[in-house]
């Protein structure tokens, strides 16, 4: 939610609900509503409203060094990189910090697999090839990871699970996801060298199922592209608007969910015919 935009809609309500009952309704506390309301209310400063201007214009991807160094390069104005940091806090326009991926698991074994799938991203029939690998959504007040599996013949989710813990168990359970109800002897499931992939507790899991291993390079991030490219995309165009509001971990939630049914049912690929994954799978069956 924007800050901005909040206070307009409490405003505009507040003859008809209370404070109270707004704030409850977009599961946003009282005490943000109103530090949100004196921030809007109050005059911003000529030098903050420059900072504010630079944030937005490089999409609050540079962090206050960067702001500091363009403030002199661009207007000639010499600030503290402390005092640049400051005003950036207050207006919460920070750039994200990358968070990385979890390399060691406290408890569990490392098992290195070869590359199997070697790029080769083509698939003859169904559970021949998956393709699963994790990633971050920052876009609400904690963060979460989302683990998906991807059948690489029609390019379907066949299983996804949210969480906001990098341990083991968040693989374990989209794998078993996949498994049920599926014919899964012969699939190839290939990923990157993770710490949650090279567990002994993942490897054991796809074993008992009767799934191969297979592992990218490390460093490589070709060798798994396909899935990378597809959270790439379900970033760019599910939450590209959002990527300076304060979403709640429900409505984060609740994107993933649409755009994954978006995705697999009403989504047209070239390579599927301009059919979705689950209609192109429908039509070949």
């Amino acid at each position: 939610m924007v800050p901005e935009i909040f206070v307009e809609v409490v405003e505009a309500f507040k003859d008809r609900f209370t404070t109270k009952e707004i704030c409850e309704c977009f599961e946003i506390p009282r005490s943000t509503y109103y530090r949100w309301k004196r921030r809007v209310n109050q005059q911003i400063p000529d030098f903050h409203q420059l900072i504010i201007n630079t944030c937005k214009q490089l999409s609050h991807r540079v962090g206050h060094r960067k702001v500091r160094e363009i403030l002199w390069k661009d207007y000639q104005i010499k600030k503290n990189r402390k005092t640049v940091q400051k005003v950036m806090q207050k207006y919460e326009i920070q750039c994200r910090v990358k968070v990385k991926r979890q390399k060691y698991i406290a408890g569990e074994s490392k098992i290195i697999v070869p590359n199997l799938l070697k790029q080769d991203f083509k698939a003859e029939k169904p559970n021949q090839k998956w393709v699963t690998d994790i990633t971050y959504l920052p876009y609400g007040p904690k963060m979460l990871y989302l683990s998906t599996i991807m059948d690489l013949y029609n390019n379907e989710v066949i299983a996804y699970k949210i969480s906001d813990s990098q341990q083991v168990d968040f693989v374990l359970d989209t794998l078993r996801e996949a498994c049920n109800g599926r014919e899964n002897h012969e699939v190839i499931l290939h990923s990157d060298q993770g710490a949650q992939y090279t567990s002994y507790a993942f490897q054991a899991l796809a074993k008992e199922n009767g799934i191969t291993t297979s592992m990218s390079r490390k460093g490589n991030c070709f060798d798994n592209a396909v899935i990378e490219s597809f959270h790439s995309s379900l970033k760019s165009e599910e939450f590209v608007a959002q990527l300076r509001a304060t979403l709640t971990t429900t409505i984060v939630i609740e994107k993933v969910i649409n755009y994954m049914y978006y995705y697999n049912y009403i989504r047209p690929f070239s390579k599927l015919n301009c059919h979705s994954p689950v209609e192109y799978r429908t039509v070949a069956a």
